[in-house]
């Protein structure tokens, strides 16, 4: 666990280039016991456990998926269904997540409004309850953006301040890279921030095209795995050289079913000691949710074409980005047909004037040169004697003839 102690002897070694690691060590006696680490850690460790214990009766999806989308511990997790939710882009889901960070702050926020507490003791509790959810699920890269961008989001409401999302993933980035530069090489902290990314500067925009009379949560269900989708592909098959094609339709099915999934069953984990039954029925329920979601990942992963080979290295990324234009272009055109029609009229006028234009100015320049006797145009003329007598000149476009050309005198060489 962290802040931990083992003990070994063996041989030291460098790390491999670009890892995380200090350095490597070729143990030659097997480690201690640890000793050490902070009670919290000990205790949080102790739930996970428990946790995992008494979601022993659920069926073997929901067993194995429910304690990783809840507490990121995927020990029971089906290796069948991880790969699965691997072949049709739903790796998300089988641990904890930044989007289980934003329920759970999202669920204690209105908690406490529901209590009325003032601004600033809701917000002091909904930072608390937070960092105790950080340190049950464990410290990953994008739990740790996801809860340093909502902790300086709750700080600027009790401040009186709204800011944006973009200005809070910023100092959410800048902050962990320069707590923990290492985060610069995760390909975790990196397809984290640019799914939020994704869903910021592109998703808002997705859900304007999406016509009033779509439910918003509808609409948000569908622009927020896309979004996501678009600027995560790129990098995605650096890691996984593959097209999941039915990644968005999985995603937007299963999307409804992680709410209840991450509230519930978070909120049975502290009842797994106080209250066992409580936790059960929360756990039952939960478990249902989890179940559907494992239900989807097997169903679009067994249909036909459901993971395509994908290019790798720089082709594979240069046609993702393509893909990922050419994508959200089509989302755009077919929310917003008539907006597309004017944009192509609007095209075509522009490119009649140009042509137009361009042929005055042709004709123009053909004028010009028309004027110069020197110039001539069509075939060379030719003369059939040396003499330079019985020449033949071209007719001009006009069908004038060319000046006549002075004639040697007879004799004349």
């Amino acid at each position: 666990m962290l802040g931990q102690t083992l003990r070994a002897a063996g041989k030291l070694r460098p790390a491999d280039p670009g890892g995380q690691e200090a350095g490597n060590l070729a143990a030659s006696t097997a480690p201690g016991k640890p000793s050490g680490g902070s009670l919290l850690e000990e205790s949080a460790r102790e739930l996970r456990g428990r946790f995992v214990s008494a979601s022993a009766f659920l069926e073997p999806d929901a067993r194995g998926l429910l304690p990783g989308m809840v507490t990121g511990d995927t020990s029971a997790l089906d290796e069948g269904l991880n790969n699965a939710m691997k072949a049709v882009g739903m790796t998300h889901l089988t641990a904890v997540s930044g989007a289980n960070c934003s329920l759970v702050l999202g669920a204690l926020l209105l908690l406490c409004r529901w209590f009325r507490l003032p601004r600033a003791p809701a917000a002091a509790a909904a930072l608390g309850g937070l960092a105790l959810f950080v340190v049950l699920v464990g410290p990953d890269a994008s739990v740790l953006r996801a809860a340093l961008m909502g902790a300086i989001g709750v700080a600027s409401l009790a401040g009186g301040r709204s800011g944006r999302g973009l200005s809070f993933l910023c100092l959410a980035v800048l902050g962990l890279l320069l707590a923990d530069p290492a985060l610069g090489t995760s390909f975790g902290f990196l397809l984290s921030v640019l799914a939020t990314l994704g869903i910021i500067l592109i998703g808002r925009r997705i859900i304007s095209w999406i016509p009033a009379a779509v439910p918003r949560w509808l609409a948000a269900a569908v622009a927020v795995p896309l979004s996501a989708q678009l600027l995560c592909g790129p990098v995605i098959v650096l890691l996984q050289p593959q097209f999941s094609t039915y990644s968005l339709a999985a995603n937007v099915v299963a999307s409804p079913l992680v709410a209840p999934v991450t509230l519930l069953g978070t909120a049975a984990v502290p009842l797994v000691v106080v209250l066992p039954w409580g936790a059960a029925a929360l756990i039952a329920v939960a478990g249902t949710f989890s179940a559907g979601v494992a239900a989807t990942a097997r169903i679009a992963a067994q249909l036909p074409g459901s993971a395509l080979p994908w290019p790798e290295g720089v082709p594979g990324i240069l046609s993702m980005v393509l893909l990922s234009v050419l994508s959200l272009a089509v989302v755009g055109a077919a929310a917003r047909p008539l907006r597309l029609i004017r944009w192509v009229r609007t095209a075509h006028a522009g490119t009649v004037v140009f042509l137009e234009l361009l042929e005055v100015r042709l004709h123009r320049f053909r004028g010009v040169r028309s004027l110069d006797p020197g110039h001539r145009r069509g075939r060379l003329g030719y003369c059939n004697k040396t003499s330079g007598r019985n020449c033949r000149w071209p007719l001009r476009k006009s069908g004038h003839p060319a000046p006549k050309r002075p004639t040697q005198p007879p004799g004349g060489t």
